[in-house]
């Protein structure tokens, strides 16, 4: 039955810092995680915190990044328009997608398909995860959501400005993908078959985990067409139909999982592919 599934979702979805004055050019992990720091510093806040749940989460500064990819980029689609993005504002984000021990903390039950504490939670609705940042924000007394689309791929690449935030390519030692698929010059690897744990794999020069396959992401905005001019903490449309996904998950190839891959479905999806992770504003 599993494979039933995973046949129909493959056909589905494989379908066709410091400052806000951050020039958009690539920046080396070194370069990257001294920004960073140099942001937390001068916020006086730290880099890192651990929340009452356990769940980790990295400070990322604020800074301008080109969204989308370029023309030629392998697996590029029309929707990717690459243009400047300013987020004016830092902000925490998971270091991790919200595990199954995490979501038990917070709300009733386990809804996965794939279950174990440490496994990212999912088979989750976008109304679910909103749920659940509101309910942690309740219970913190900070104010918890999902990212923005912008937030979501400027934290992903982390100064970089690659397919990957891992370089040209990515391999199933990096990250949780279909490994039966290359991706550029890359070489096969593993087909998991399932979700591994959250945090298995080596961060990105801003701590985060998974930013590539695993588990689908749901973020905050509607879908919509990306601007040609420069955008300032844009937040998509005001309504829509579909909401927007990030990442890919573990059935799907590499190109689907690039930073600037972006997914959609209805927010009332829940397939055990979609999960999230939270960001956490400063005040």
């Amino acid at each position: 039955m599993r494979w039933v599934w995973v046949c129909l979702l493959a056909a589905m979805l494989v379908s066709p810092l410091g400052s806000a004055e951050t020039p958009a050019t690539a920046l080396s992990a070194i370069e990257a995680k001294s920004r960073q720091q140099a942001s937390a510093d001068r916020l006086k806040i730290p880099a890192r915190l651990t929340n009452s749940l356990g769940m980790e989460l990295a400070m990322i500064p604020a800074g301008q990044f080109m969204r989308g990819s370029p023309p030629g980029e392998e697996g590029r689609r029309a929707d990717e328009t690459r243009h400047p993005v300013r987020l004016t504002k830092a902000f925490y984000m998971g270091t991790t997608e919200v595990t199954q021990a995490q979501w038990k903390k917070v709300m009733d039950g386990n809804p996965s398909f794939f279950t174990g504490d440490a496994l990212p939670v999912e088979t989750v609705t976008w109304e679910d995860a909103v749920k659940f940042c509101r309910k942690l924000s309740d219970k913190e007394g900070v104010r918890y959501r999902l990212p923005t689309e912008a937030e979501w791929e400027y934290a992903c690449r982390a100064g970089t400005t690659t397919p990957f935030h891992t370089g040209p390519t990515i391999t199933t030692d990096q990250a949780n993908y279909h490994g039966s698929y290359t991706y550029g010059k890359g070489q096969q690897g593993k087909f998991r078959e399932e979700t591994t744990d959250a945090g298995s794999f080596a961060p990105n020069a801003w701590g985060l985990h998974d930013m590539h396959g695993n588990v689908w992401e749901w973020c905050a905005d509607w879908y919509g067409a990306y601007p040609r001019e420069e955008a300032t903490d844009p937040h998509g449309p005001d309504q829509g139909e579909f909401r927007v996904i990030r990442s890919g998950c573990w059935i799907n190839f590499p190109a689907i999982c690039r930073a600037a891959n972006r997914g959609k479905t209805v927010p009332v999806s829940w397939n055990f592919h979609f999960g999230f992770r939270v960001v956490r504003d400063l005040n």
